[in-house]
């Protein structure tokens, strides 16, 4: 083996050894998380990270499939082409791709969930793929393109559509934050101010209200009396604040712990993790095993 074909052959089997290394620990840590999270009640649940278990509600508009046109409360769908290289090879490339971020509600029976899936790894149980000749299978796109694959002759295309839909079993794990009954205090000093400048966007209207003299103008004595106005305002919005229903949400973690949904219980969730950290582990050994080899070969 030349030097070149050498360092190559190195640098392919130390990729090998720290990505396949990389990838079994990435996955363990991410199994660990989800066994050592204890499930929550969400009427119950502390503030931070949290796992929780139910159904999914029903929203008050559903959703549709962009491929299926199937109701879902959640989707995520992609759209490959087959395409063909030099040597006549055919393989699958994506064209394109998306996924809804409308908030989910989960419902435990002792309170409601609301869900922001954008950053979330989700495994839902409904996965469809089929093929088609048009890039869009929906009808009425399938007929926007008949004419230009009548002309240019068909191409293969491959649709796949996952979805999450209403009543079936959910697990969540990710960052739990509960909004009303006074949670958020109002910063009463600030809410005075921010009243203030809103009234003082229609100064006529408060000269009008406070101008007690008549005069056109707010002296000392009337400005004294816009504060004492604006902090009431303050107290009755922080009074109106603390009586707001409790709203529960969950959301992606600053923190970059795992921020899961899935239709699939907890404990096939870590088998899945546990087989990906095996097959780093597989990558990460036999890496190092050939890097050790083609080292005691050639030098």
């Amino acid at each position: 083996m030349d030097g070149f074909g050498l360092i190559v052959t190195l640098a392919v089997t130390a990729l090998a050894t720290l990505g396949g290394g990389w990838w079994c620990l990435h996955n363990l840590k991410k199994a660990r998380y989800l066994l050592d999270t204890p499930t929550s009640k969400i009427r119950s649940a502390a503030q931070g990270y949290v796992e929780l278990y139910g159904v999914i509600a029903p929203r008050a508009e559903s959703l549709e499939g962009p491929l299926s046109a199937q109701p879902c409360v959640w989707w995520s769908f992609a759209i490959d082409e087959q395409v063909q290289n030099e040597r006549n090879a055919t393989r699958w490339k994506n064209i394109e791709k998306g996924r809804s971020t409308a908030l989910l509600c989960l419902s435990d029976g002792t309170g409601e969930c609301w869900i922001d899936p954008q950053g979330a790894h989700v495994l839902p149980m409904t996965k469809q793929v089929w093929y088609g000749q048009s890039r869009h299978p929906l009808k009425h796109q399938m007929h926007r393109h008949f004419l230009r694959n009548f002309l240019v002759g068909s191409k293969r295309y491959r649709y796949t559509e996952q979805r999450l839909h209403v009543h079936e079993p959910l697990y969540v794990i990710g960052d739990f934050v509960t909004r009303g009954q006074g949670r958020e205090v109002l910063d009463l000093s600030a809410t005075q101010g921010a009243v203030i400048r809103e009234w003082k966007d229609d100064f006529s209207d408060l000269v009008q209200r406070f101008d007690r003299d008549g005069n056109g103008e707010l002296d000392l004595t009337e400005w004294q009396a816009v504060r004492a106005a604006a902090e009431q305002q303050a107290l009755s919005m922080q009074r109106a604040q603390q009586l707001e229903p409790a709203q529960h949400y969950l959301r992606q973690p600053l923190d970059g712990r795992p921020f899961v949904l899935s239709n699939y219980s907890e404990e096939d969730i870590a088998k899945r993790l546990y087989g990906q950290a095996l097959l780093g582990f597989i990558a990460c050994l036999g890496g190092a095993l050939a890097a050790a080899h083609i080292i005691k070969t050639q030098f």
